[in-house]
């Protein structure tokens, strides 16, 4: 196993052992409603949503080189530099 799958087994196992703990009921303010909600509840969507936004962020991001492969693939076959006799001679 690797020590990435370690770390993220134990944060696992200590954010269910938090969770599984922290089960008292807890008035939430709604914008004008207030209910009575398990703080797991409260709790789990607010790392659910977490992680969902840290996953969103930290794609990584397209770079110049890629762009340019988009543009080369985009244009037409014509505009192409197409090799020369020459060229193909010398490259066999």
């Amino acid at each position: 196993m690797s020590t990435k799958t370690i770390f993220i087994i134990i944060l696992t196992v200590l954010l269910t052992i938090f969770l599984t703990v922290n089960t008292d009921p807890v008035d939430f303010d709604f914008l004008v409603a207030t209910v009575a909600v398990s703080k797991l509840l409260v709790i789990g969507i607010c790392v659910i949503i977490g992680f969902i936004i840290g996953f969103i962020v930290g794609r990584p991001k397209k770079t110049i080189s890629s762009y340019d492969n988009e543009i080369e693939r985009n244009q037409p076959v014509s505009t192409k530099k197409e090799l020369s006799d020459e060229d193909r001679d010398y490259i066999s």
